[in-house]
Formats: structure tokens, sequence, C-alpha cells
């Protein structure tokens, strides 16, 4: 079919749908901008990740080398990398304080925009039920009428068919990626636990060979402070 023909019948179909056609063609757009945002996100997050970076950061943990594994998970984008990071930087106040927090920031930014799609899966279906409403009032409205014909009483039902067909589209398209995301959203909460959690036994099997990553933290930041203070001076 012509582009041409395909777009005139795209655009008489969204017109047969009636007025509650421009809420739910909103929705979908929103849901579509929301789904493309999120998958981009999520393939930048896959991609910053670095897992044999993290293994270099423990196996320096485990050997007591806290310089060498605050500088490997130095400055960069994996939020793994950067939850231990943030854990060896305030050690000295709270070592698994800091890395929970670090830890809560990712899983918001995995959040972000979710109450979006969770709300169109409820919203579509009932604007497209109101849809059917109105389109079956319009088919009542011509009852009793002398000059009432059967293509104006089908052209109601067509209307609640088409919203009611749209709204319930829309909501599967947004319900199918909620899922995924959502699923996406929990095994990164457990990846964050069990990074937190191992970081947090490497430390502990190196204090047992006498390495202190309190002291440690406690003298970078005494030399970040005083650092601070030769540049002021």
């Amino acid at each position: 079919m012509p582009p041409a023909l395909l777009a005139n019948a795209a655009y008489d179909f969204i017109v047969q749908g009636g007025p509650i056609m421009a809420p739910i063609l909103i929705s979908l757009f929103v849901a579509l901008v929301v789904i493309f945002e999120r998958s981009l996100w999520w393939l930048q997050l896959r991609r910053r990740c670095s897992p044999e970076k993290l293994q270099h950061v423990w196996n320096a943990l485990a050997a007591g080398d806290f310089a060498q594994a605050l500088e490997l998970s130095r400055g960069g984008d994996d939020p793994y990398l950067d939850t231990v990071h943030q854990g060896l930087v305030h050690a000295h106040s709270s070592f698994l304080g800091a890395m929970q927090m670090r830890a809560s920031e990712s899983l918001e930014q995995a959040e972000k925009r979710m109450w979006i799609l969770s709300t169109f899966i409820t919203l579509a279906p009932l604007l497209g039920l109101m849809g059917t409403v109105i389109g079956i009032m319009h088919s009542f409205s011509f009852v009793g009428n002398a000059d009432l014909a059967a293509a104006k009483v089908g052209g109601g039902i067509g209307e609640a068919l088409i919203a009611t067909a749209c709204g319930l589209g829309v909501a599967i398209l947004c319900l199918l990626p909620y899922n995924f995301f959502k699923q996406r959203i929990h095994r990164l909460r457990d990846h964050m636990e069990r990074t937190i959690n191992h970081t947090e036994l490497v430390v502990e099997a190196a204090k047992h060979h006498g390495h202190d990553l309190e002291t440690f933290s406690r003298r970078q930041a005494i030399d970040s402070l005083n650092q601070v203070e030769r540049l002021k001076g």
C-alpha cells in the first residue's frame, strides 16, 4: 500500500475512534518515548559495567592493597565499581553505609519514569472503556429518530470498538516492557547486594591478616583535606 493511502487509512481510523482517541494517542506517544529512553539507559548500563575490573578490585582488597583497589575503582561509570569506591573512601565513617547509599542512587536511576508505564497500563484501558461508553451513547442517540439509519448506529458501535481496541493495545504495549524493566531492576538490586556483601567479606578477611581499611581511609581523608588547605593557601 502506498504511504499516502496508508496515512489516509490511519487518519480515518483515528477519526472513527472518536474524541477519546486524542488522549489515547498522547498516552501512546509518551509510552513509546519512555520505553525508548529506558531501553537506551539499560544498554548504556550494560556497556559501563566491567566485571573483570571489579574482580581485580576484590583481589587487591583481599591482598590488603587498598591503594590499588581505590585507584582501580576510581572515576568510572560502572555503578558496581563506584559503589565499592564510595565504601573505600568513607570507610573511616561508615563503610557499609556509604556503599548502600550509592547503590540506592543507582536503583533510583533504574526506576526512573517507571511510574509512567505503570499509570498507562491502568489508564489506557479506562480511556478505551470511556470511548466505548461514548460510542454506545452516540448509537442510542438515534433511537426513535425518524431519520435513523443503520450506518449511524454502526458508526457509534465502530467508534466504541476502535477506542476499546486502541486502549487495550496501549496497555499491552506498556505491560510487556514494564515487566521486562522490573525484572532488570530486580536483578540489578540482587547484584548490588551481592557486590556489597562480597566486598564486606573480602575487607573482613583482609582485616584478619592485619590490614586496616579504616586507618587507610582516615589517612586518605586527612591527605585530601591537607591538599585542599594547601590549594587554598
